[in-house]
């Protein structure tokens, strides 16, 4: 491919993808607004108009945010690829360290370490503006700065060991050098789901077993009625960090917990825990996590495929705003400019995991329906989508597009006849 052809082309998928989501953005924006007078009528006797007003707010700050985040991210990417950004980085830093493994190894940090700079002001504005406006920050600014220096360590502890393996093989491993990666690669992730639970969670958030019996007994119940082996039942403190409440299962295989939000263990009756739980188990069930794990990995083989085939055209560096070296190795060059430029082209089909998601939401509610209460999964509901401020009128084309979970009205009206 001539390399004008691919510069164009990325150009105009770039723009696309931005004015693609600032169009989306915008029509979420004005749907919701446009419905912000009225609650939806099968919730107008359990959700207030304040407190349905005070979630369309929210929606539209959030949204609003997204939409000055897409605008900058698009001017960091053009900057970093066409305008030259990775090519002085490359040219420093190889004139510096050489193109060694170290050198290499900085240079995908310093493209890391500038695109979280850039995101930081985002995430502070989101934390102690958006999230402090509407009551859902309870974290302190020494926490908010210690999880981020925490996430530092915790990437270099494990990222740094990946990357020089994967440099490695890519130097050292043949044509089929992404294949090893690969395989690598599906290790490096399983091994992380056997230790999320008991060495990375515990760095961020304090776990303590759950101490109500009574809850207690009916949740071990409804683990026994649906085959489900976990190694206990944990509350997290998620109220130092956020109002927010949720509830989730993690780990692997022998690995597995099952763990609360405090605010959520607040909020709902057991019941209503035991339902929401219930939902969780149905993705077991239904097998939904192995299947978005071989989906995941078979996508990652082919991304890495497609990788592979790339490092040997020079239209992909040049076309990307870099010119590979004659001499050293452009490694590092290729995996900053693949996992710069892959997404761009991604995008275009969000709606369609979107979809599956969806999807695989449905039959959860549908499982946890036939074994707990419906009632208790739609009270639920109501009480989560209200503390969360989840807005119960989303645009239905950002919808399609962007959720992985159903509105809160089509989730409902499918429990209804269960209950």
């Amino acid at each position: 491919m001539p390399i004008v052809y691919f510069s164009i082309l990325f150009v105009i998928a770039v723009l696309a993808m931005v004015a693609t989501k600032l169009w989306l953005a915008s029509r979420q924006i004005r749907f919701v607004a446009a419905h912000r007078d009225r609650v939806p009528p099968q919730f107008s006797a359990k959700i207030p108009l304040s407190a349905h007003q005070r979630a369309a707010d929210y929606t539209v700050e959030r949204t609003r945010l997204t939409m000055a985040e897409i605008v900058v991210s698009a001017v960091v990417l053009i900057a970093l690829t066409l305008l030259g950004g990775v090519q002085l980085l490359d040219l420093g830093i190889s004139g510096w360290l050489g193109r060694g493994y170290i050198g290499q190894i900085v240079l995908v940090a310093a493209v890391v370490a500038i695109t979280g700079i850039i995101d930081l002001p985002f995430d502070y504005y989101r934390q102690f503006g958006v999230e402090e406006r509407f009551g859902f920050n309870r974290m302190t600014k020494r926490i908010f700065f210690a999880d981020r220096v925490k996430g530092i360590l915790l990437g270099a502890a494990f990222g740094l060991p990946l990357l020089f393996v994967v440099l490695w093989l890519m130097d050292q491993a043949g044509s089929l050098w992404w294949l090893w990666t690969w395989i690598v690669w599906v290790a490096f992730q399983m091994l992380v789901l056997v230790l999320y639970p008991t060495l990375i969670a515990p760095i961020f958030n304090k776990f303590e077993p759950l101490k109500d019996d009574a809850l207690k007994s009916r949740i071990e119940a409804l683990m026994k009625r649906c085959g489900f082996a976990a190694k206990g039942l944990f509350v997290m403190d998620g109220s130092r960090r956020s109002a927010h409440g949720n509830a989730y299962f993690t780990g692997f295989g022998a690995a597995k917990r099952i763990v609360f939000f405090d605010t959520l263990l607040a909020r709902l009756s057991g019941s209503e825990i035991e339902a929401v739980l219930a939902h969780e188990l149905g993705h077991f069930k239904r097998r939904h996590v192995i299947k978005r794990m071989v989906v995941t990995f078979v996508l990652s083989l082919a991304m890495l495929a497609l990788l592979g085939w790339l490092t040997q055209r020079v239209w992909f560096y040049e076309g990307l705003g870099v010119r590979p070296s004659l001499t050293g190795s452009n490694d590092a060059l290729a995996l900053v400019l693949f996992f710069l430029a892959v997404p761009v082209f991604l995008f275009f089909i969000t709606p369609l995991g979107s979809l599956s998601s969806r999807k695989h939401e449905f039959e959860a509610d549908a499982f946890a329906a036939t074994q707990t209460d419906a009632k208790d999964l739609v009270s639920a509901l109501v009480k989560l989508y209200e503390d969360n401020a989840s807005t119960l009128t989303p645009d239905p084309l950002y919808t399609a597009f962007y959720y992985s979970h159903p509105p809160a009205s089509q989730r409902i009206d499918r429990l209804l006849p269960h209950a």
